[in-house]
């Protein structure tokens, strides 16, 4: 994946100028604007702090497929998710599949 090609899609979806980029990501304008100006690749860490800004995730990032923006209400879903257990998971997909 080339990661440059990548931000600059999100960055025109969104309508973002580098400057936008920054605050929402939280981080220097002068970060965000050499990584276009050199071309070079951010660090992990600058590229997920771009990604929060962006509201999505790493995984989401290099996914080839359309995003699905985490609403905090798909937050807590996933979060209470990992708690149910095992046995009783299929109960319930089989509640929501049942209320489409």
């Amino acid at each position: 994946m080339d990661v440059l090609n990548r931000l600059r899609k999100l960055q025109s979806d969104y309508g973002w100028s580098d400057y936008k980029i920054a605050k929402e990501a939280g981080l220097s304008s002068g970060t965000v604007s050499n990584i276009f100006k050199r071309n070079t690749i951010p660090n992990l860490f600058t590229l997920e702090a771009i990604c929060n800004g962006f509201g999505i995730t790493l995984s989401q990032f290099f996914a080839d497929n359309e995003l699905i923006e985490v609403t905090p209400e798909l937050k807590e879903l996933f979060e209470n998710w990992v708690k149910v257990p095992e046995d009783k998971r299929a109960l319930l997909l089989q509640m929501i599949k049942s209320s489409q």
